[in-house]
């Protein structure tokens, strides 16, 4: 049997956001898909981009800044999803369009002071830790509007929205309770951040919740690109 293609996979995956996106009467053009290309090559992302697909997102630093070299004559929209070790935010604030895994103001501090001034501001997600599971990072739930007013002041940063990765769950309304709390979270913060207009949650396989519960932004890997090598 034939293994899917790229292309294939993309027209898959569309077509679940298309499908996931009217169920919940919303217009499919709201959702983003970020193809998370980490530890992938640079002909898959060329191929995705051949697919219409334009956000990638890297986990790992010195990997990201040789595919952002070598894809340079590509429209692309670079996103930085990964833990972030504060002397590495000065290249991440130069080579990257947005970071969505802040969830301390002295990062948050640090990636201001390094965005060259003639670049537009970094786009920035706060990572909520919504599951309060202690292996994962992310600010918590009551100390996010503290750390939201905080970023706000920072000039060379504009805070777009709200990360969340939720503890895997298989039960869909599940899914859609930790979502909702993170919808709630962002819409209990606009009078501080009035240009929070991001939820990126969502992945292969709590896309459909995710959506439903308004994400903007869903981050997906293995559905795109397929298995990782091991």
């Amino acid at each position: 049997m034939t293994e899917p293609t790229i292309s294939d996979n993309i027209a898959k995956l569309l077509e679940r956001v298309r499908l996931a996106a009217q169920k919940s009467q919303r217009d499919k053009a709201t959702v983003k898909v970020l193809a998370v290309s980490k530890t992938r090559p640079c002909e898959a992302i060329r191929t995705a981009h051949e697919c219409g697909l334009s956000e990638f997102g890297e986990n790992y630093l010195q990997e990201a800044l040789e595919k952002i070299e070598e894809l340079s004559d590509l429209e692309l929209t670079w996103h930085f999803i990964g833990p972030i070790q504060s002397n590495k935010c000065k290249l991440i604030a130069e080579n990257f369009d947005w970071v969505h895994s802040v969830d301390r103001a002295k990062t948050a501090r640090i990636l201001s002071e390094q965005r060259p001034t003639h670049m537009p501001p970094l786009q920035i997600c706060i990572q909520v830790n919504i599951s309060r599971e202690y292996s994962k990072s992310g600010v918590s739930l009551e100390e996010l509007p503290f750390l939201a007013k905080e970023l706000h002041r920072l000039p060379g940063i504009t805070v777009r929205g709200l990360m969340a990765i939720p503890a895997p769950a298989d039960d869909f309304e599940y899914q859609c309770g930790e979502f909702a709390r993170l919808r709630t979270a962002m819409e209990n913060l606009k009078d501080i951040v009035p240009e929070m207009d991001t939820l990126s949650m969502g992945m292969s396989q709590d896309m459909e919740a995710a959506i439903a519960e308004g994400s903007t932004v869903v981050r997906i890997g293995t559905d795109i690109f397929g298995p990782r090598n091991k």
